[in-house]
């Protein structure tokens, strides 16, 4: 199953081999009123032996070109080769510069490019972004975004993560802005007649063209410098520099973190992080200068909530472990973005665990990352880890859920088999010797193979290069005194069940049979190759076993009502830990839906959970109470007895955990806490002191934004919901009012993402017509139009 190196290269479309950068020094000089800016790239090149043409083809896309010359390095005197032709191919987004003389060979040309550009609003290329002042002025600033195609919209360069070179850059911009690049400034100069300065940068290390970065605008920053002596900033809007220190703290302590981990310090001299208004994605790790989404990296410290403090710590930890596992060691092409992204999804939770070991981000992977991996993987739709790709714009499929999440998952599941020690022993010898270059993931599999003696690249392939899960029934038990034998065999999961061809029957994966008991996790693991497999478990008279202890394999797990009987004492007694006690729940729901389970089995199972207070296990109730509600809408009669018990359910739980904060909660009580009055929005939004508790706690927030203790913002976004669904135009209007009023993009969010949920249609088509009306950011508009769709099933 696995591939070699050429076999995976062949159909790729690249620029030919045969001439190469080494060296980009740029100079851009933007003009932020006319939204233009002028180039010049200047580019050291390297010719092979073998060139026979008298053409010079790089990437570039919405570039005027007005000339192009070159000279050959070290030969005197310096005859200067102008290009006689320049031709621009829109559909490949190529430039070609035609010389009346051969491209010699075996030499090193310095290549000069005239050009222009636009700084366009696609959040792409070299774009622009509108901001507000302090004295509240809209001014326009501009950043970059250049994975994965898009530095070819900035500069002619050759496109491609393998061709890697060192960047120079020079910006010339108005005195009176910022600017900064991937590196320190190595000199500052003022510009004849007083208006412009000329920043140009240090050097940056060989890297991919898609890590270059530039941002230029107005910005007050806070600064701390990590422990190993890398000064690390975050870069804010003017008058907010205060939402940049809980993100400062996150990034000093993750980047001595991953020091530490991979046994190689931070190459860079600095680290800065910048907050852009307009942003596509929720963050880019371009090489010492990382740009966020502003939701993502600013924290009002009075009124951030949990869930927002947990998502800018796993942002920062994401793209930080980037810095190495992306941007010092690169995937060669695009078919192995999961490289990067999937090792990132793993080392941020990892990262964050570290700094908040009390937020439990382990146990809340399986109910998050695992959870989603394993929805999308379970179509037929879905595609392999490794998917070919042969032009790079292909490469947009593919940044999903399988990249980020399975990858993610995949790496969490060889950290179980290898053991941390060989896990990490193997990075960093992977680290070492490829620093600076480019890899396949079968050089991953060398590494970790050579680092723990294991059959890495067989046991991998398997849930790399095809697409799917398996699910893992036991057929068979025989349980004695003091142990089980359990016979399980495997088979591929669909989640509509859809039945498998003789082929689809014969897949197979290589599966890590992992086991926990009352006892513990037990240390003995299987492989599964073959499609049955028996395994044996040590066990307390009266014990029960849990397959897949911890969730570390990305699978579903058939169990027996014999087992499902002796497990539920675990579930009752919460010696089974929060993850398994999830997984049981969301794999039985899974099992259900692709009718390999009956229902009747489902609910007895949930029977179990009655004093559940774990919020990692509620994630679990709360996504199969989500899923039922959709099922159920279409049968009025069905939907409405559905919606009777959640609502029982839920409301239960509101008994155990109440509005009100108590003073010994942690990350998760409040998580909970917030995650329940989610679900009143949704099942009791109707029931009379819900409506009323909701209501009086959005009037005492009109009264006095700053009432953190009537709505902390961990709850503000429901309960604008249940307001909404009771209310008609007045509290339209007074939810959409806090919109102008928010001090921030998040608290504007909470309006974003729950006006829609207004019963009244004419309000629902108001929301929509907002949401286009240009008041909204671009990188905004879909809130408010998934709040109208989710809102209903008209």
């Amino acid at each position: 199953m696995a591939s070699s190196s050429s076999d995976k290269a062949a159909g790729r479309v690249l620029l030919p081999l045969n001439i190469n950068p080494t060296r980009y020094d740029i100079t851009l000089t933007p003009d932020l009123t006319a939204f233009t800016f002028a180039g010049i790239t200047t580019i050291e090149l390297t010719t092979a032996h073998d060139v026979s043409t008298s053409t010079i083809i790089m990437h570039a896309k919405e570039l005027c070109f007005a000339n192009a010359s070159y000279t050959v390095k070290d030969q005197p005197p310096a005859e200067v080769h102008e290009a006689e032709e320049i031709s621009v191919n829109m559909k490949s987004t190529t430039v070609s510069f035609g010389f009346a003389s051969p491209i010699p060979p075996n030499s090193t040309l310095i290549l000069t490019i005239h050009y222009t550009g636009f700084l366009n609003n696609q959040m792409a290329g070299f774009y622009r972004s509108s901001y507000t002042d302090i004295h509240g002025t809209k001014k326009t600033m501009a950043s970059t975004q250049f994975e994965s195609l898009d530095a070819r919209r900035c500069f002619p360069c050759w496109d491609e993560p393998a061709r890697k070179a060192v960047f120079g850059v020079t910006l010339i911009v108005p005195k009176e802005l910022d600017a900064f690049s991937n590196m320190p400034e190595l000199s500052h100069k003022t510009l004849e007649g007083g208006i412009k300065k000329e920043l140009t940068f240090l050097d940056t290390p060989i890297m991919s063209t898609y890590l270059l970065a530039f941002v230029i605008g107005e910005f007050d920053y806070v600064q701390a410098q990590t422990s190993h002596g890398v000064l690390v900033r975050v870069y804010t809007p003017p008058g907010k520099s205060d939402t940049g220190v809980f993100a400062l703290h996150c990034a000093t302590k993750s980047l001595d973190a991953y020091d530490d981990f991979f046994g190689i310090p931070y190459p860079l001299p600095k680290l800065d992080m910048v907050a852009i208004p307009e942003f596509a994605a929720g963050a880019m790790e371009n090489w010492g200068l990382v740009t966020y989404r502003e939701v993502d990296l600013l924290i009002d410290p009075t009124k951030a909530s949990s869930n927002q403090k947990q998502r800018v710590c796993t942002v920062v930890t994401h793209e930080l472990a980037h810095q190495w596992f992306g941007n010092l060691v690169t995937m060669t092409w695009w078919d192995d973005l999961w490289l990067n992204e999937g090792f990132a999804s793993w080392a941020e939770n990892w990262a964050a665990d570290v700094l908040y070991p009390q937020w439990s981000m382990w146990d809340q992977f399986t109910t998050g990352h695992l959870s989603a991996a394993l929805r999308l993987d379970a179509l037929k739709s879905s595609h392999p880890i490794q998917v070919p790709i042969h032009h790079a714009e292909e490469v947009e499929e593919v940044f999903d859920a399988i990249s980020y999440c399975k990858g993610g998952s995949v790496v969490k599941m060889i950290r179980a088999v290898l053991g941390m020690k060989a896990f990490q022993k193997g990075l960093g010898n992977y680290m070492k010797k490829h620093a600076y270059g480019n890899t396949e993931t079968f050089d991953l599999w060398k590494a970790w193979e050579d680092s723990s003696g294991l059959p890495v690249q067989e046991m991998m392939a398997s849930w790399t290069e095809q697409m799917g899960f398996p699910l893992v029934t036991v057929t068979d038990e025989k349980w004695e005194s003091d142990k089980v034998t359990l016979t399980l065999a495997q088979e591929w999961f669909l989640s509509d069940g859809s039945p498998l061809s003789a082929e689809d029957m014969e897949k197979k994966w290589c599966i890590p049979i992992l086991t926990c008991t009352e006892e513990g996790t037990q240390q003995d693991m299987i492989f599964m190759r073959e499609k049955t497999a028996t395994v044996t478990v040590p066990l307390a008279k009266g014990g029960w076993v849990k397959l897949n202890a911890g969730q570390d394999v990305p699978m579903r797990v058939k169990v027996t009502s014999t087992m499902i009987d002796r497990l539920s004492l675990g579930i009752q007694s919460k010696t089974l830990p929060p993850a398994d006690r999830a997984a049981l729940l969301s794999d039985a729901y899974a099992l259900v839906k692709a009718g390999k389970m009956q229902p009747e089995g489902l609910i007895k199972l949930l029977s179990s959970y009655k004093n559940e207070d774990s919020y990692i296990v509620w994630e679990s109730i709360s996504a199969i109470l989500g899923g039922l509600d959709a099922v159920m809408s279409d049968d009025p009669v069905m939907s409405k007895n559905f919606s009777a018990l959640a609502k029982k359910i839920v409301l239960g739980l509101l008994g155990q955990v109440g509005w009100e904060a108590k003073s010994d909660d942690g990350h998760l009580d409040v998580l909970l806490r917030g995650m329940m009055i989610g679900l009143l929005s949704s099942f009791c939004y109707d029931d009379e002191s819900v409506a009323a508790e909701a209501l009086k706690r959005f009037h005492a927030f009109q009264a006095d934004h700053s009432d953190m203790k009537s709505l902390p913002s961990d709850m503000r976004s429901s309960v604008f919901k249940i307001v909404l669904k009771n209310g008609g135009t007045k509290e339209f209007e007074d939810v959409k009012a806090y919109f102008d009023q928010a001090s921030d993009n998040a608290e504007r969010k909470h309006v974003l993402g729950s006006l829609g949920h207004t019963p009244v249609p004419k309000l629902k088509n108001a929301t929509l017509e907002w949401a286009i009306s240009g008041e909204i950011k671009l990188q905004d508009f879909f809130y408010p139009m998934g709040a109208v769709r989710s809102s209903s099933n008209e």
